[in-house]
């Protein structure tokens, strides 16, 4: 039953006419209190994820729960819906489990407050933030287990409770929930750095509605949510046709040996409605790369993406959320069974976002994106120094991102926009490791009129024996490239041990162990490139070989022959572009490399690592039941 809403006053707002100045000066400053909520947050949270890197996230709501500003606008709904409890002034929900609340958030590691905002009596908005808690318990250190077999091995499961009720702390619960973690400090200081962030965004709520009234307040949220509904009908007649388009896209492996596991999705215009059915999409896994997809969030990433390909200055928020139909079959690996484990889900939500590239670009190729959303490279430290002190990193990588209408991928950038790396000097300072390199892979990113993002080198020298956990993808199957890009290069992880050995170790490994003096190349996938290389300017290519992004035999894939001196051989370029063109017959729109078949035979000798085999559907149906 939907949750109990208790109000002194109960009021209804009255909706009034907003002109353009009020409406505008009320956006602005929703948009200011969230950006105050991330600075409250990354000036108190302690650990390196939330702190370094912003690895949460913030939104403000309207009284219904309907996001106005914010990231993920999908789970105050959904929770709501799910709720069988009151909602009080004073009051400020915490939990973590996706199955609670539908997956609205996604893995036990995101701890969630929702504090309801009550103004004279009358219940007005919420604010709310979620961010990645660095241990929550469980199996291993980090939380991640990537050979979890279910969500009892992955950490505190906590439903929604009430961490105040009526103002007052629930400080018991709290010693509970930090008794789980390996690292409480952070946790401690990373929830509160949540609960302050809240606090801050629901003041400057109240502010607003005193400023310019309750019914002010409420009618400009109706009106942003009808102007982002209005926006968002424009665009889906402008870029979904009717006739069903498909794209599929594979997760490499679980981690456990099998894959890769195909996410498909047809999407198609009925009603003025968007569709987006997942129908074909592989049964769930035995391992932890389940994603429970909730189908807000969906509506969400849908919107993000339509947004920022088509109009970037439109204010996200949940106005159009009753414009797209989302669409999962039960039992899938975007809706798996409980208690089905989900702590590597940053593998399928990455892939989601390539695979909307693969739909949305089939009607108007001028828009599509290659693939090299992809993922989340993950790695965990962790151990004890000379002086017996538990150490843990969990630190967040980059990959390149694919080749775009408007221009090149970045190289090593952020899935999210609002991440960053956690500098150098930090993972120095406060883990026992260095960093010998972190540069650009050159030639990684595809080629094309615009380049795919190169992927990153990282090399970790530890300077204590500890253990190691590599959670990443796409090094199997590759970032593809479009309208006539090439692929980006597979990721790769290589362990040098002390004693002068060299091993390519997985990109899904637990528990390895490493010794003071070994050092770990963490090699992230290049983006998929955009357009047909051959079209490049040349003296672009020349430039990127100066800078280290292109290599003279990388700039043959341009067409582009660099003389001795390191300008363009511009005769050579001529000749060699019309080899070329010559020799590869016509251009495809996807470029995905070699089919999955022929991966597999050749796998070992590309990547060094075993080929994945095809999952046992009817042994993890059977484990599911």
């Amino acid at each position: 039953m939907p949750a109990t809403i208790i109000q002194a006053n109960d009021t209804p707002f009255a909706p009034v006419p907003i002109d353009p100045v009020t409406l505008d000066i009320i956006e602005n400053a929703l948009r200011n209190a969230r950006i105050e909520m991330d600075a409250t947050l990354v000036r108190t949270a302690m650990s390196p994820g939330i702190r370094e890197q912003g690895d949460a996230f913030p939104l403000i709501a309207d009284h219904k729960g309907r996001m106005i500003v914010g990231q993920f606008g999908s789970y105050i709904g959904p929770f709501l819906d799910g709720y069988d409890g009151t909602v009080e002034d004073g009051d400020m929900i915490f939990l973590s489990d996706p199955y609670s609340v539908s997956g609205a958030i996604s893995h036990l590691n995101d701890w969630l407050v929702l504090l309801p905002v009550f103004k004279d009596g009358r219940l007005i908005a919420y604010t709310s933030m979620f961010g990645h808690q660095s241990d929550i318990g469980g199996k291993v250190a980090g939380s991640m287990p990537i050979d979890a077999t279910s969500i009892f091995q992955e950490g505190v499961r906590i439903p929604p409770v009430k961490i105040w009720k009526r103002g007052e702390y629930n400080e018991e619960l709290i010693k509970l929930v930090m008794a789980q973690s390996r690292s409480p400090e952070w946790c401690k200081a990373d929830l509160n750095a949540l609960i302050a962030s809240c606090r801050v965004a629901a003041r400057r709520v109240i502010e607003m509605a005193g400023r310019f009234g309750d019914d002010v307040f409420v009618s400009a949220c109706e009106n942003l949510l009808a102007r982002n509904h209005r926006a968002m009908k424009a665009l889906i007649e402008q870029a979904i046709g009717e006739a069903p388009v498909s794209f599929e896209d594979y997760i490499c492996d679980d981690g456990m040996g099998y894959g890769p596991y195909k996410i498909k999705c047809t999407m198609w215009r009925e009603n003025g409605r968007v569709v987006l059915d997942f129908d074909g999409t592989d049964p769930q896994s035995g391992a932890s790369i389940n994603f429970l997809l909730n189908e807000n969030m969906m509506r969400m990433f849908f919107g993000i993406y339509m947004i920022m390909v088509f109009d970037p200055q439109i204010l996200f928020n949940d106005g159009y959320y009753d414009l797209i139909d989302v669409r999962i079959p039960e039992g899938s690996l975007l809706k798996p069974a409980f208690p089905a484990a989900l702590s590597g889900r940053t593998h399928a939500l990455g892939r989601l976002f390539d695979i909307l590239g693969g739909l949305l670009g089939q009607k108007t190729p001028e828009f599509l994106n290659a693939a090299g959303f992809s993922s989340s490279p993950h790695l965990f430290y962790s151990g004890r120094d000379s002086g017996g002190k538990w150490f843990q990193l969990f630190q967040i990588g980059f990959g390149g991102i694919p080749g775009r209408p408007l221009g090149d991928g970045p190289d090593g950038h952020s899935l999210w926009p609002n991440f960053t790396n956690v500098p150098n000097e930090f993972l120095e300072r406060y883990f026992p490791l260095r960093i010998e390199q972190y540069t650009t892979v050159a030639d990684s990113g595809g080629a094309g009129l615009h380049r795919g993002g190169n992927g990153i080198l990282m090399t970790y020298k530890f300077l204590e024996p500890g253990e190691i956990a590599i959670h990443d993808d796409r090094w199997f199957t590759m970032p593809w490239g479009v309208n006539g890009g090439e692929p980006g290069a597979r990721a790769r992880k290589v362990l040098r041990k002390a004693n002068g050995t060299t091993t390519i170790v997985g990109n899904k490994r637990e528990d390895l162990r490493v010794d003071a003096g070994d050092e770990l190349d963490f090699i992230t996938w290049g983006g998929g490139g955009w357009g047909d290389p051959l079209d490049r300017d040349p003296a672009i290519v020349a430039r990127e070989v100066v800078q280290s992004l292109v290599t003279p035999d990388g700039a043959r894939s341009y067409g582009v022959v660099i003389a001795p001196a390191g300008h363009v051989d511009e005769v050579a370029t001529a000749g060699l572009r019309e080899q070329l063109r010559r020799e590869r017959g016509a251009i495809q729109l996807f470029n995905y490399g070699p089919p999955i078949e022929e991966l597999r035979a050749n796998c070992e000798a590309e990547t060094g690592l075993p080929a994945p085999v095809a999952p046992q559907w009817e042994e993890y149906r059977m484990a599911a039941e």
